[in-house]
């Protein structure tokens, strides 16, 4: 049984410095990794990185995270980076990274994502330049997620975890305005996830969205904005050994 807690769209700020730290020093206890989705900062300032720094270093669990849009809206996504990553979090960016969690390997593949929205009501690749750069955009980070995943299978992983900031699925968007569901995120990402298999999905970004959704696949996907999981992390259960897609990703302990 492999623990994995996560949480996303944090924001901190020097005013917030120190308010997650007490709940993130039980982890050793609770959980094997944890996994951040995004939205780390309020503005992706070096100042903001620092504070999320100092939440997460020194935890005794693995850290790996990806970036979200407030997290590069300062332009300074390489900055925000490499204060994470001093901190000891493995920051994703189309690539993967496999951790030791009690003797199972397991694998997390990660990318920020981008919108375009889902089947039926999605952008596609017509029109003005920067329409189409728009979509390839989502398509370049979908396409980097299946191929992390790819080779999270062929390292022999126990288990596989996509982690994004957009949502693979609208399902976690309920109760947001069905108007921003493209700004949301995408289905290239499900069909990446579904393409390449995995044992669980993890997202934020939606706020006002639902916890619990699925690929058509049938990967488990949970958003995990902080708005909604209404804590400092919710703690998952995976099943080592399982087959890709059939895993049990059960509720918070």
């Amino acid at each position: 049984m492999i623990r994995a807690a996560a949480v996303g769209d944090i924001h901190m700020a020097p005013e917030t410095q120190g308010i997650l730290r007490p709940a993130f020093e039980t982890l050793p206890d609770c959980a094997d990794l944890l996994l951040l989705a995004g939205d780390l900062t309020r503005h992706g300032t070096p100042e903001e990185a620092r504070v999320v720094a100092r939440e997460i270093q020194g935890l005794g669990v693995p850290v790996v995270a990806v970036l979200g849009n407030h997290d590069q809206h300062d332009d300074r996504p390489e900055e925000v980076t490499a204060i994470l990553e001093d901190a000891g979090a493995q920051v994703l960016e189309g690539r993967s990274v496999v951790v030791d969690c009690g003797g199972e390997r397991v694998g997390v593949a990660g990318t920020t994502g981008f919108g375009g929205g889902f089947v039926g009501r999605s952008a596609g690749e017509f029109g003005e330049p920067l329409m189409k750069e728009f979509v390839r955009y989502s398509r370049r980070c979908a396409e980097s997620l299946r191929a992390s995943l790819d080779q999270l299978a062929e390292q022999g992983c126990d288990l596989r975890i996509a982690l994004t900031h957009y949502s693979p699925v609208p399902d976690t968007l309920a109760g947001e305005p069905l108007e921003i569901y493209p700004f949301l995120g995408s289905y290239l990402l499900a069909e990446a996830i579904d393409t390449a298999g995995a044992d669980l999905a993890v997202h934020g970004h939606a706020h006002l969205g639902t916890e619990n959704g699925m690929t058509n696949g049938g990967v488990r996907v949970r958003n995990v904005a902080q708005p909604v999981i209404g804590r400092a992390f919710h703690v998952y259960h995976l099943h080592a050994r399982q087959p890709v897609g059939a895993a049990v990703a059960g509720g918070p302990t």
